[in-house]
Parts: C-alpha cells; structure tokens; sequence
C-alpha cells in the first residue's frame, strides 16, 4: 500500500468489480455459456465492443452491449438465446452484493470529509439500481454513469465531464478502481489514482503508477488519512 503526499477533494469510484462483487453475475454467464471460465472473456469482450462503439462514434446502453456480447459468445458454444433473454440473465448486475470492506471503507473516507461519487460504464438507471440494492446510495454525492457523455471509459472525454460535473479540476479528483486500464485513463486524463487490488485484476505495466495501490477500500482510507 501507497501512501499520497496530496489529497484528492473528490474521490470518483468505479463502481463493477471495484464495489460490488460480480461473481453472481459470472456464475449466470458462465452457466449459459456452458464454461464456468467463460464469464472473463465474455466481461473483456464487453469493454472491447464498448470501446469499438466509442471510437466509432456511437454509443449504446452497456447492458445491450453485454447482452450482444454474450450471445454471441454463446454462439461458440451452439447456444442460440435472443436479445432480451441475455439482457434478463444479466439483469443479476443489479442486485450485485457489495465486497465486505466497502461499507467501512467508505464510511471512513466519508468521515474524513471527502467528495464522493460514482463513475461507471452502466446505464444511468442500472447505477441507480445497484447502489440502493447494495445498500451503498448514502455514500455519494453524485451517481455519474458514461450515459451522460455517450462515451465509455477510458476515452479522456469522460474523466474531464466528471470532474465538470463535481465543479473540480481533473487534477483536483482520484478515480478509485480495480481495473487497470480505467486508472490508467484516468491518469493519462490529469487525475489522481488508486488501484483496488480485487483479485485477478492487474495494473497496466505500461502506464504510469497510481497514486495509491491498496487491497481494499480500507487501505484506501487508510492511504488517504494518514
């Protein structure tokens, strides 16, 4: 663990993976796609054709990429399912549980008087969904979602309208996430960084260091108060 020199004001947490534990949700995947080490490839190939929309100037919601990415792999496996039975298989995201050190982790970094808000690839409405079902909406000022923006992290634009969107500079927030590529576009965006270690997530090598590299929320707090 990491310790950091400047504090961040606002702190802006991903909110898949970093906060909620997603193995319900590959259990689901992994059952229709007849594979139970399916589920990664089908959430790296999610990203892919988020990213391919992006770049390509278009934007659709992530459950309707998640559900045509899933049928597709399902294809592989002679499995044919439509559109709206993927979306209801992975409508699971929503009622994802929280990882045990979040509740205290915040609590702490919210006692310290930090700025909080979420920065997600889900839907508006599905973020919304989440937090209350996870019992984690108190916590933060703002539920921010990439619907807003029409782009997926980590394209620069997103991390800039977040930081409009907290009335900060990008230099002025921290993105807190388990996935190596999104601190690494948010670093390349001007903000600050910390990696949440979840297991099997990896920092990206060739980017720079995070500001602070913690196994929980709790050794986030920890970084940010001492």
């Amino acid at each position: 663990m990491t310790q950091l020199a400047n504090k961040p004001k606002v702190l802006l947490f991903d909110v898949n993976e970093t906060l909620l534990d997603i193995a319900p949700l590959k259990e689901k995947v992994g059952d229709i796609l007849l594979d139970p080490n399916a589920p990664e490839l089908w959430f790296a190939t999610m990203l892919q054709y988020s990213l391919a929309a992006t770049v390509s100037g278009q934007y659709f919601a992530f459950p309707e990429i998640g559900a045509a990415v899933l049928r597709m792999l399902a294809r592989n496996s002679d499995v044919v399912i439509s559109q709206e039975e993927a979306k209801k298989t992975l409508s699971i995201m929503k009622s994802l549980p929280a990882h045990k050190d979040v509740q205290p982790g915040l609590r702490r970094l919210k006692a310290a008087g930090f700025r909080m808000a979420t920065l997600t690839n889900s839907a508006q409405d599905g973020v919304k969904a989440q937090l209350q079902s996870a019992g984690l909406s108190g916590f933060f000022e703002r539920e921010l979602s990439v619907e807003s923006v029409g782009k997926f992290k980590p394209h620069a634009d997103v991390y800039a309208w977040a930081a409009r969107e907290m009335k900060a500079q990008p230099s002025e927030c921290m993105l807190v996430a388990a996935h190596g590529w999104d601190v690494a576009g948010a670093k390349w965006a001007g903000m600050a960084t910390a990696f949440i270690a979840r297991e099997r997530q990896q920092k990206f090598p060739l980017a720079p260091e995070p500001d602070v590299d913690a196994s929980d929320l709790l050794g986030l707090a920890e970084a940010l108060a001492a």
